[in-house]
């Protein structure tokens, strides 16, 4: 972690042959075909997002089953699956309340570097690596939770498969899930990655009658105004707040934070009307603060919520996403701004570092 950048000098990343043991009970080994280049991932390598290391990173991902472990019966050899992050226990607190999102097992595991069992099947000459968020799949092979994985139609382009494990789950879903966004309303989104395009998608699908995207890019804010935005703002402009209530004649009723700062989520919280909801879905770092307002919260009838993986129970959400895809009004596909090499990944996590990318695909 802290590795300097450009990373293709410091060489963030190797690319390495690692041994890989075959799935235990309850695990199945995936080949792995796409990997999407996520803020996710990069935040382990700046060290915004501390992991145990050493650590086989990537997290989004799609690819075909190759191996079922003991006590799997529901999935088949060559089975197309998308992988998810949170892998759920279905036992927990969480699980029993349809949250599976917040597994409590799954995010022990995560912090751990392990797989849901505790276990860790990748190896370097005797030596433990640590699996990054259950999936590690910058790799030709992964071996994962059956609760990490979900079966896809095997029509579905590999490259855009991906994007549902991670982007879509998470930037749709805050959106549909945690927002509950109705059609007619204004939903605000600040921070236009993939996760932020992704919910531009979200709000466009849902009926918002004003989508309003911001950000520092004017590439991106562009790309915005294509996926379905009505209004983009430059987020660096020094009247931005006062210009985003005006066109909302007060401000937004949702405004969802996806840059990881707490300077977007500010900027969201002054951009959200009285009696309006304010979404943080952004990682910042562990010790990052925000001084709010109190008083607003009592006076103006404010709600604050926390989004993460978009308050998903993926089994449901993906299949739904995927269909609004195949139906042509979630156009996932255009997140897409390239594809590369493994070889390649540390230009990959610079062109992303630099925000010259979107979603970038490892495709293997």
């Amino acid at each position: 972690m802290g590795a300097s950048n450009p990373y293709t000098k410091s060489e963030a990343l190797k690319i390495e042959e690692l041994d890989l043991a075959p799935p235990g009970r309850g695990e199945i080994l995936v080949r792995i075909k796409a990997a999407g280049l996520c803020h996710s991932d990069l935040s382990v390598i700046n060290g915004d997002r501390p992991r145990p290391l050493p650590m086989a990173l990537g997290h989004e991902a799609a690819g075909i089953v190759e191996q079922l472990g003991d006590d799997v019966h529901d999935l088949a050899v060559g089975d197309h699956v998308v992988l998810v992050f949170v892998p759920s226990c279905g036992h927990c607190n969480p699980c029993a309340e349809g949250r599976p999102a917040l597994c409590e097992p799954g995010a022990a595991a995560n912090g751990a570097g392990s797989l849901l069992s505790g276990a860790r099947r990748i190896t370097r000459n005797g030596q433990t690596i640590h699996h990054h968020l259950g999936c590690s799949a910058f790799a030709t092979h992964a071996v994962v939770s059956r609760r990490s994985a979900i079966k896809i139609d095997r029509d579905l382009p590999f490259e855009h498969a991906a994007l549902f494990g991670c982007a879509v789950l998470t930037g749709v879903g805050a959106v549909v899930n945690t927002a509950q966004v109705r059609a007619g309303t204004s939903v605000a989104v600040i921070g236009l990655g993939g996760v932020g395009l992704a919910s531009v998608l979200g709000a466009a699908a849902a009926g918002a009658r004003q989508v309003i995207a911001v950000d520092l890019s004017a590439d991106k804010l562009t790309l915005a105004r294509a996926l379905g935005a009505t209004h983009t703002f430059d987020a660096g402009a020094s009247e931005v707040v006062a210009a985003i209530r005006d066109a909302t004649l007060g401000g937004v009723d949702t405004a969802i934070e996806m840059a990881g700062s707490t300077r977007a989520f500010d900027l969201a919280y002054r951009i959200t009307r009285r009696g309006g909801m304010t979404v943080t879905a952004g990682l910042p770092p562990p010790d990052a603060t925000w001084a709010m307002p109190a008083v607003n919260v009592v006076a103006e009838e404010r709600t604050i919520k926390g989004s993460y993986v978009g308050t998903c129970v993926p089994m449901r959400d993906i299949p739904r996403y995927v269909d609004l895809f195949r139906g042509g009004r979630l156009p996932v596909d255009r997140l897409l701004t390239g594809t590369l090499a493994l070889d390649d990944i540390n230009r990959g996590f610079d062109l992303l570092h630099e925000g010259k990318a979107v979603r970038q695909v490892v495709l293997l």
